[in-house]
């Protein structure tokens, strides 16, 4: 029997993004963020919900463009810090020894270190109570060619992403494939 918990946002598990944005003196800033994930495949746009006092937050309305970085476990302790210190106070970059990269088709930074980078133009702002959602339309998808497997894509295995917990507040890896999608409930539930 479940047993009700009440209205929650916990929803398992949620992706661990990067957030990169310029303040209004033209500092590279990241956060780390999980309420985070695709919303449109037609034209690609991720979505991330950030709250308005977070110092992110009027570097993507001023810039109207942000950035993705996915990182790799092995940055997990970076990830972390990047959502513990504000970029009002700390160069949080250089504190974290990571480089930021200007975007190529937005006015944003990503991680260099990191696998994985996505380069979005702000195409709406969604005011939903504590936090605002920002869809953000994907100009480009950059990728390390380390973590790309043989038809070109990412592999998520050589990317080594992990999740986030929110009920536990805890990070997690991922484990290995369980089947795939698309073809294992062919047949198979009739």
């Amino acid at each position: 029997m479940k047993r009700s918990l009440g209205p929650r946002a916990l929803l398992y598990p949620t992706p661990v993004v990067v957030v990169g944005s310029y303040d209004a003196a033209g500092k590279p800033n990241v956060m780390t963020a999980a309420w985070a994930g695709v919303c449109c495949s037609r034209p690609p746009c991720v979505a991330v919900s950030i709250r308005r006092s977070r110092y992110s937050y009027e570097g993507i309305v001023r810039r109207q463009a942000f950035t993705l970085s996915i990182a790799s476990t092995e940055h997990v302790a970076q990830v972390d810090y990047f959502g513990l210190v504000s970029g009002a106070t700390e160069d949080k970059f250089a504190v974290a020894g990571l480089t930021p990269v200007r975007a190529d088709t937005v006015d944003a930074p990503y991680v260099a270190e990191f696998p994985i980078a996505l380069e979005c133009r702000l195409r709406q702002a969604i005011d939903l109570g504590v936090h605002t959602q920002f869809v953000g339309e994907v100009l480009d998808f950059k990728a390390d060619e380390s973590v790309l497997g043989p038809e070109g894509l990412p592999d998520i295995e050589k990317m080594r992403p992990f999740l986030y917990a929110p009920g536990q507040g805890t990070y997690y890896e991922i484990g290995p494939a369980l089947a795939r999608a698309f073809s294992v409930g062919k047949g198979s539930c009739a």
